[in-house]
């Protein structure tokens, strides 16, 4: 009998204002700067109370989509999507199943990435790359946790910085926290690809976006292995 009875609903009169502003924006096909109703004429018109629509109403400032403006009131804005992300990303309170997710999120940029490399990359940014690698090849005799982040961090960075999409840049800064969780779980185990950052650059100079993602998939496969063997367990 216990299969006939509905659960309750338990979401907040908020969290339905919310709901129906979401649709009212999207029926109504709002732009960047368009004006909004006042919170008074939205509570008279969704029958509620003002307190409740100013609830709702700073759930979407904080992600950006509406803004107040002096003398204009509310206005629709375009959010700030890896601001927003950033807001959230705190690796030491999230399970591992979490970590490990964003870590092959990333994963899936740096293959995705050859395109943008090879349209925007100059002979200063082959340069700095190399400076990059040389610094790392110095210091090769450090195999500590912090020391194999650092290089990650940068020569991925600059490949994403010479990539020029800002959003892409911004957001592989977010997941930056997330080598830690990587580092910790591989611990001594740590296996380096067949592909050094070293051939990354050579293949740079010299080879085209094919060979460049060709590469860089032998550069990760050890963390894609790795994946492997998560997803057969």
């Amino acid at each position: 009998m216990l299969d006939k009875i509905k659960p309750i609903d338990k979401k907040s009169m908020a969290e339905y204002v919310e709901l129906s502003l979401q649709k009212y924006f999207k029926d109504n096909n709002f732009k960047k700067g368009d004006p909004l109703p006042t919170e008074i004429e939205l509570a008279n018109a969704l029958g509620v109370s003002r307190n409740v629509v100013r609830e709702a109403i700073s759930k979407f400032k904080m992600m950006g989509l509406i803004e107040s403006k002096k003398k204009v009131g509310m206005v629709v804005s375009s959010p700030d999507i890896t601001g927003t992300i950033e807001k959230m990303l705190y690796p030491s309170i999230m399970d591992d199943d979490t970590l490990q997710d964003l870590f092959e999120l990333r994963l899936v940029l740096e293959m995705g990435i050859a395109e943008l490399l090879f349209a925007n990359i100059t002979p200063k940014d082959i340069e700095e790359l190399e400076e990059i690698v040389e610094k790392e090849e110095k210091a090769k005799h450090k195999s500590e946790g912090a020391f194999r982040i650092n290089k990650e961090i940068a020569f991925h960075g600059k490949l994403y910085d010479i990539s020029g999409n800002e959003t892409l840049h911004r957001f592989q800064l977010l997941l930056l926290p997330v080598f830690e969780y990587v580092i910790k779980l591989e611990g001594k185990k740590y296996k380096s690809g067949s592909v050094t950052h070293r051939d990354l650059v050579e293949i740079i100079k010299k080879g085209d976006s094919n060979e460049f993602r060709k590469g860089m998939y032998e550069h990760l496969k050890p963390h894609f292995e790795r994946m492997g063997q998560k997803s057969s367990k």
